[in-house]
């Protein structure tokens, strides 16, 4: 089976560059079995509407994650309720809105879960994530065999202790959150697929995908103010993986970052 991951949507930007991606691979009789996109900063580099949200369904993405911004705009919350494929961190609190999980069904009578997590150094100390994951994973398991998880987080270490927690009892961790996509991808002695972070899809003449001088104005001042989404230099990140429908172990991992030329449309 073959696996898109992509990595943090930034702004219409990012959305455009996916949207050109997948034009593309489609132009090369690339095909995809199931795409997942992290999604938190999707709609103006925080948070996530419904419009955004379906129009990235519309462009063939089966599953999107989240992160700490999925919650800034806050319409999102009743969507969270009737879009199971959207899912927000399995290990905030119980009372928070949506799915941290699911499993999907694909055609062949074959499943697929995805387990959105998010980590807690340098974070909001929510629920323990390697805790929240060994309660998932064996429910999941008894429906499917490939796992993805997407765990959100800031710290490098806690997400490679994560990695090798998880080997051997998922298909693939893979990290989002800095925007900064690493180049450690590999294959974990267990058969798990792992790299630090996907990336950023967005604009790279920015900081982390904003404008220099509004990121640097609040960097020098310590002032709050107004980011804005750059536009220039926009790339696609992410990571696709073949796993063995048999045995759910990852058999490669192969990391993406690429400009696009801009949209004609």
């Amino acid at each position: 089976m073959r696996i898109l991951f992509v990595g943090d949507i930034n702004g219409k930007p990012g959305r455009t560059c996916l949207e050109q991606y997948l034009k593309k691979c489609k132009y090369n009789g690339l095909e995809y079995d199931f795409i997942v996109a992290n999604v938190e900063n999707a709609a103006g580099g925080f948070g996530l509407t419904k419009d955004i949200s379906n129009s990235l369904f519309r462009m063939g993405v089966n599953c999107q994650t989240g992160g700490n911004h999925i919650w800034d705009k806050k319409e999102i919350f009743s969507f969270f309720e009737d879009e199971p494929r959207l899912l927000r961190p399995a290990n905030y609190p119980s009372e928070a809105p949506g799915y941290g999980y699911n499993i999907y069904e694909l055609e062949n009578d074959l499943n697929i879960g995805v387990i959105n997590l998010q980590g807690r150094i340098f974070m909001w100390n929510i629920d323990c994530p390697f805790k929240t994951a060994d309660r998932i994973i064996p429910e999941i398991a008894e429906k499917a065999k490939i796992i993805i998880v997407d765990f959100h987080a800031e710290a490098t270490s806690e997400k490679q202790a994560l990695g090798r927690y998880l080997d051997g009892r998922v298909s693939a961790v893979l990290g989002t959150h800095t925007h900064v996509q690493t180049v450690d991808e590999r294959i974990l002695p267990g058969g798990t697929a792992f790299i630090t972070d996907v990336g950023m899809t967005g604009p790279y003449d920015s900081v982390i995908g904003i404008e220099v001088e509004d990121a640097l104005y609040r960097v020098v001042t310590g002032v709050p103010n107004r980011f804005t989404v750059a536009r220039g230099d926009v790339r696609f990140a992410g990571v696709e993986l073949e796993i063995d429908i048999g045995s759910g172990k990852a058999l490669s991992v192969k990391r993406i970052f690429e400009s696009l030329p801009e949209s004609d449309e």
